[in-house]
């Protein structure tokens, strides 16, 4: 029941943006954005809490992405504005009752994972 589905990656240019999506059937608990891009380890990207009051941003992305949630349609968005090449990757969308939005998020392991979308910046 709380599997989280994420879409909304493409393919992009250099300085673009795209808006990926999670959602779940009674999606309401904290969630958390990583992103794995190629020979590289998992990377904590954003989170936000069940309320949508408190987010957290890694660094690479703070100022060009934004975390947001609607909670009366179970979904969590991800902006993405001025895309490099570095924010290549595949997102996964992340849940897990036990955990708590903050700058620890990528150590710690999460019960819920969605599948994953592609994000390709190039020209």
């Amino acid at each position: 029941q709380l599997q989280p589905v994420e879409s909304g990656g493409g393919l992009v240019q250099p300085g673009g943006s795209l808006r990926l999506s999670c959602a779940a059937p009674g999606f309401t608990l904290n969630a958390f954005w990583f992103r794995r891009a190629p020979g590289k380890e998992r990377e904590g990207v954003s989170c936000i809490t069940s309320s949508g009051a408190s987010t957290y941003y890694a660094d690479p992305v703070k100022g060009r992405f934004t975390i947001s949630r609607d909670n009366a349609k179970n979904t969590v968005y991800l902006q993405m504005n001025s895309l490099k090449p570095e924010d290549t990757a595949v997102y996964y969308c992340a849940s897990d009752p036990r955990r708590v939005c903050r700058s620890t998020m990528a150590r710690e392991d999460y019960a819920y994972w969605g599948q994953g979308t592609q994000v390709t910046v190039s020209s």
